[in-house]
């Protein structure tokens, strides 16, 4: 594997993210274990996570490489799509 193709794969998320969304995540799940009624917070923030960092590579990456990108946005349809259906069927 080439330096500069390694370089890409390893930077999609900046390095900021991870540790953030570590640190945001610890006070609401501990909401959600302690308070019966912070549960659905809970939940619905660690499906945020996910898309958010998604969202994140679609932005940050989109002209440097495009192929991640386009990944992290079609992973993202996917899970609009299944909120959507997910709606629909409720």
């Amino acid at each position: 594997m080439s330096p500069e193709r390694e370089h890409a794969e390893v930077r999609v998320l900046p390095a900021w993210l991870y540790p953030a969304a570590f640190w945001l995540s610890l006070p609401v799940l501990l909401l959600s274990l302690l308070l019966p009624g912070g549960a659905v917070l809970g939940v619905w923030f660690m499906m945020a996570v996910p898309a958010v960092a998604a969202l994140v590579v679609v932005l940050t990456n989109w002209s440097r490489d495009r192929r991640v990108s386009v990944g992290a946005l079609v992973a993202l349809i996917g899970l609009g799509l299944v909120v959507v259906v997910r709606n629909l069927i409720a």
